[in-house]
């Protein structure tokens, strides 16, 4: 069943048309990494999923009981945010506030709920910590707590391992992966990493000025648009990709998952 339909919408930046006539369906329990070059449309196409921009043509509809005050969402962080004097509970709780309406305090299900989900991702130890004080991958799992405490259905990911050490990293996917296969909940995930996102999602949103990409990652990989860029984002001299890539297209794919994903 849906969660979310996109039927041809447009959107536009700064009075720029960014896409037109995009459409696309996220199911529930899928696990979608939105890709693309920059200025292809990503941060846009967020915003609007999110509600936070309007669309200039077509229209994005939410289905399966979805309301836009229940998608939890986890941006990129801004150096003033992450030097937030609050402690974790504080930050965690407030992903509470958009289910607390008109109440002028947090109920006892906010406080289990934020308990809860700092015990999930393993975090419920740091509770009285000041958030600042915090290491990278440290604070984005308590942002990612945060965004749990709004939603049981659907989270949005704003590149959630910018900045990152590859092991915290590691674990940030590892989590998220299983948030989506073990509670499924949906995943909608921004990012710039490829090789990344074709190692841990289900489906494929490759936004480009020329051209666009939604489908399962297995026909991603095999897609021209797709091989071209796991090409190009493959960083090594004189690799057998790059002859496989010559003779077999899909043989990119299977080579970078052999080799650690491509990363160095």
């Amino acid at each position: 069943m849906s969660i979310i339909e996109c039927k041809n919408i447009s959107m536009s930046y700064d009075g720029v048309a960014v896409f037109d006539n995009l459409s696309f369906t996220v199911n529930s329990g899928d696990y979608l990494c939105i890709v693309g070059e920059n200025g292809s449309g990503k941060s846009t196409l967020m915003k609007g999923l999110l509600g936070l921009k309007p669309v200039t043509g077509g229209e994005i509809i939410y289905s399966d009981g979805l309301k836009k005050n229940e998608i939890g969402y986890l941006p990129q962080q801004s150096g003033a945010q992450r030097d937030f004097p609050a402690s974790v509970y504080e930050v965690v709780l407030s992903g509470r506030l958009n289910k607390r309406g008109l109440l002028p305090f947090y109920s006892h299900a906010d406080r289990q709920a934020a308990l809860g989900n700092m015990e999930r991702l393993g975090i419920l130890e740091l509770k009285n910590r000041c958030y600042k004080e915090l290491s990278g991958g440290q604070q984005q799992r308590v942002l990612l707590a945060r965004a749990l405490c709004a939603t049981s259905k659907l989270l949005i990911l704003d590149e959630p391992v910018t900045g990152l050490d590859p092991l915290a990293s590691s674990e940030m996917y590892r989590l998220i992966s299983a948030l989506n296969k073990e509670s499924s909940i949906t995943i909608i995930m921004v990012s710039h990493d490829i090789v990344a996102a074709v190692d841990h999602a289900d489906h494929i949103l490759h936004l480009s000025n020329n051209e666009d990409f939604f489908g399962t990652t297995e026909d991603y990989t095999h897609s021209e648009l797709g091989s071209r860029f796991l090409y190009h984002n493959c960083h090594c001299d004189g690799c057998e990709a790059h002859a496989a890539f010559h003779h077999d297209q899909s043989h990119i794919h299977s080579y970078l998952k052999s080799n650690g994903g491509g990363r160095e």
